[in-house]
């Protein structure tokens, strides 16, 4: 039996895409199991952990690219132990892999250090990018978490000695840091 797993993100357009690759190589629906919005590198994914307790001896899972299943050598080599053990076999697109003997790990291996270096490549585009936005101006970071109106109001209560920073940070919702910054950007008349 043909057995279907797909990782997509949370865009309905990956689901169907994925989902339509995986009936074009056979997979009935009923045995697609899916999981949303997780990344590659998360362990806990429910949809592959249903799909790999369904593969028995004969059972073909199928992905429509490695990257889809893991991006990392033990996540792929501790899936095709799973699926070894139970006689199952491994189908990424149209080629298929036997999982049984030394040739089969070492093909493992290699399919996964290359889903490794593509989640490497995403990371450094993502970087790359990051830092083009920011050499521009657009990327500017977080929002502060008060106005400068509030920080006034948060230093000034501060500075009345009534309460300490722990204090002031409950009354306004924030964090100890968020205080202590605020003490250091807020400058009042007569402030040296």
């Amino acid at each position: 039996m043909l057995i279907g797993y797909a990782r997509v993100s949370v865009t309905p357009r990956d689901r169907t895409a994925q989902v339509s690759a995986l009936r074009a190589l056979g997979v009935v629906p009923a045995a697609v199991y899916v999981d949303r919005g997780l990344t590659g590198t998360d362990r806990d994914r429910p949809g592959l952990a249903d799909a790999l307790a369904r593969c028995g001896r004969g059972d073909t899972l199928v992905v429509t690219a490695l990257a889809r299943l893991a991006r990392s050598v033990p996540d792929a080599r501790d899936i095709v132990d799973r699926l070894a053990a139970a006689g199952a076999m491994l189908r990424v697109g149209a080629d298929h892999y036997c999982l049984g003997g030394p040739d089969a790990l070492s093909l493992c291996d290699c399919l996964a250090l290359v889903a490794d270096l593509e989640a490497d490549l995403v990371r450094l585009r993502t970087r790359e990018g990051m830092a083009e936005a920011s050499a521009k101006g657009h990327l500017r970071g977080r929002r502060p978490t008060l106005t400068p109106a509030q920080e006034r109001q948060l230093v000034t209560t501060l500075h009345e000695g009534s309460r300490t920073a722990s204090e002031v940070a409950e009354i306004f919702g924030v964090s100890r840091a968020t205080v202590y910054r605020a003490v250091r950007r807020v400058r009042f008349p007569g402030d040296g």
